[in-house]
């Protein structure tokens, strides 16, 4: 580690203000910040941590039935309050790391840093979720811009994620057992006017939306509407966890899970 300023600020004008230093920093949760401030991949000269700002916490329901999930609320929290109103939602945030990064991570953190693997992009964009920030509403389509990286401006914070609520949904990953991301994560979510399918972990170019997927499964919401799908290889990720034709089928494999799950 090194040498760096630390703020706390108690409001989102307070932290706006503060990130208006070029040098500065946002730090949610910091299960992605601190490891790579370890590792010198980043090296602000200000954090300012958004963990003292009561007001982007917590889980609720707006008027249009939607599920509006603070920026700075943890995945077990997630895991918690959302169980009765996303069952889908919840269990996927049960399933994130382990239970220390759980009750540290946040939903805004895993947004803004938008990791190729993690869980909450599938979700977003799976759910066609709107992401509020203090100074826009941004939708799903827009937000995510490639591998860790976003729309968000410099100094711009999420303060919350507004989900519609689908009439049947789930989320299926393979997991990488040593980190617990998303060898290769599929959201699978149907709403009255057609399907949605995101897949997180599999491709060179982030989280995308699998079109001949909803396609189908739009048609028949059945397992057996992807089994004759194939997936192209070409810009998925190829390391020493997995080829690309090997995250390809997991996309397949994953979404006929997530559909007979979700019943």
């Amino acid at each position: 580690m090194y040498s760096f300023g630390f703020l706390r600020p108690t409001s989102v004008s307070d932290a706006a203000a503060a990130l208006g230093d070029e040098e500065a920093q946002a730090l949610g949760g910091g299960q992605t910040l601190i490891p790579a401030l370890k590792q010198r991949l980043a090296s602000p000269s200000k954090l300012v941590s958004l963990g003292g700002i009561a007001e982007i916490r917590g889980v609720c329901r707006d008027d249009a039935g939607r599920v509006c999930i603070g920026g700075g609320t943890t995945h077990a929290t997630v895991a918690r309050e959302a169980a009765a109103h996303f069952p889908a939602l919840a269990a996927m945030a049960n399933r994130i790391g382990d239970p220390a990064v759980r009750n540290k991570g946040t939903i805004g953190g895993s947004l803004a840093n938008n990791d190729p693997s993690a869980c909450y992009p599938a979700a977003v964009l799976g759910a066609g979720a709107t992401v509020i920030t203090n100074a826009r509403e941004i939708a799903a389509e827009d937000f995510f811009d490639g591998m860790f990286t976003t729309a968000l401006k410099p100094g711009e914070i999420i303060t919350e994620v507004k989900f519609p609520v689908p009439q049947a949904a789930n989320y299926q990953k393979f997991v990488q057992p040593a980190s617990r991301f998303a060898l290769t994560g599929v959201f699978v979510a149907r709403f009255a006017e057609g399907v949605r399918v995101a897949v997180t972990g599999a491709s060179e170019s982030g989280v995308f939306r699998w079109a001949e997927a909803e396609e189908a499964l739009s048609r028949s919401f059945a397992p057996e509407a992807v089994k004759g799908l194939v997936v192209s290889p070409e810009g998925m990720i190829g390391d020493l966890h997995g080829t690309p034709d090997y995250r390809a089928n997991l996309v397949r494999v994953l979404t006929a899970r997530a559909v007979a799950a979700a019943g």
